[in-house]
């Protein structure tokens, strides 16, 4: 086993331990988390068993195989980008209205008294 491979591997492994501690401490959700696992399971395989990219770049037409993994991984990264700026917009959104119902719901309420005593 070449060392770029173990450094795969140990790479996968990190990245699964971590990612599941996180998602068991409840800092990361099952959902986002569930990603992370995904990426650490590929990292896992294309690090125990090389030879697939080989393969799927050959199947592909790739001349550099190896690049097709970067393609990938820009790919994803870009669309896990999209996906958390469209959730922020959503949370916006929602603060946002609900900002403006709780401001209505105190525009409607009649104000107290004022104290004399005050």
């Amino acid at each position: 086993m070449k060392t770029y491979h173990l450094i795969a591997l140990v790479v996968g492994f990190g990245l699964a331990f971590g990612i599941l501690a996180l998602v068991r401490r409840d800092h990361l959700y099952i959902r986002q988390g569930l990603f992370w696992i995904a990426v650490a399971m590929a990292s896992l395989v294309f690090g125990a068993w090389p030879f697939l990219v080989d393969g799927i770049g050959a199947a592909l037409g790739v001349g550099y195989p190896p690049i097709l993994l970067l393609l990938v991984a820009i790919v994803a990264l870009v669309v896990k980008a999209l996906l958390g700026d469209i959730a922020m917009t959503r949370l916006k959104r929602d603060l946002r209205r609900l900002n403006q119902r709780v401001a209505m719901l105190e525009a409607q309420r009649p104000s107290p008294p004022d104290d004399p005593a005050g």
